[in-house]
């Protein structure tokens, strides 16, 4: 329960903050968002109808076409963001009447600005199992009958939005939309993924005993041993595993390359690390 109650915290919270972004910042200076948001705040512009109606309407068959492909869960927890999201966007509507929040405030900065708290938003969202777009829905669906990805997909659907706010607005108003969604894609990507910089090393090499205990015992690190056979010799391997911080890194290449100068090292980013670290015993 105490699970159910911190998600849906943070979906509510995560679709407010969107909602905010969409009309203190990105409504008042005719800027747009992407994917179904995008095309609501153009057809706002166009028929004069509230933007939380388009919204939660376009919306909906997505979020019905998911339940099959995502799942129940999914489903209700995507719907209950975007009905937070909607209610929030009509809700701001009323306090700023149209108006920015910093009267005055350049595009540049509004797209800065108004990209950064929005992919907060979006990313909080997205981070606790929903989602606040149906294109990317669509877009999983698409995957089947034609041949591109989903992020392919996504843009060229993006694409073809930000041409008609060009239309709609002006171009310049539709660049700056660009950058807006350039800078929320990358927040909402650190939102998802933390600003964890652990990274996760391994090491092959013939002393696989040896640099494990010295990486354990100089550094504080448990590690993982993992069986293995070289691809053109055939010869038995182990490699050694851990996990460990940016400013740890040259340290373990140290200790490796001190036992065997010719062990193969491969270090990749970790976004999230979860679950128990073993510390060695101190006597």
């Amino acid at each position: 329960m105490k699970t159910y109650i911190k998600e849906y915290f943070f979906l509510t919270v995560g679709a407010l903050i969107y909602a905010f972004a969409i009309e203190a910042f990105l409504v008042p200076s005719r800027i747009i968002d992407g994917g179904i948001t995008g095309i609501s705040m153009i057809l706002n512009t166009l028929t004069k109808q509230p933007l939380g109606m388009f919204i939660l309407l376009i919306n909906l068959p997505f979020v019905i076409l998911a339940i099959k492909k995502l799942g129940k869960r999914f489903v209700f927890s995507t719907f209950f963001a975007i009905l937070v999201f909607a209610g929030g966007v009509t809700f701001f509507s009323q306090c700023f009447h149209g108006h920015c929040i910093i009267e005055n405030l350049e595009l540049f900065l509004v797209s800065i600005f108004g990209g950064l708290i929005l992919g907060s938003g979006v990313g909080l969202v997205i981070r606790n199992g929903a989602s606040l777009d149906g294109t990317e829905i669509l877009a999983i669906y698409a995957t089947k009958k034609i041949p591109f990805s989903v992020g392919e997909i996504i843009m060229f659907i993006n694409l073809f939005i930000f041409t008609v706010a060009g239309f709609v607005y002006d171009w310049q108003h539709a660049l700056y939309s660009i950058v807006t969604y350039f800078i929320a894609y990358k927040t909402m990507d650190v939102v998802i993924e933390g600003l964890n910089e652990s990274k996760s090393v391994f090491v092959i090499t013939d002393y696989s005993s040896e640099i494990g205990k010295d990486i354990m015992e100089k550094m504080d690190v448990s590690v993982t041993y993992i069986d293995a056979e070289g691809g053109y010799s055939g010869a038995k391997k182990r490699i050694v595993y851990c996990v460990i911080s940016r400013l740890q890194v040259q340290k373990l290449k140290e200790i490796a390359k001190n036992i065997d100068p010719r062990a193969f090292i491969a270090i990749e980013n970790v976004y999230e690390v979860e679950g128990v670290r073993v510390r060695k015993r101190k006597i």
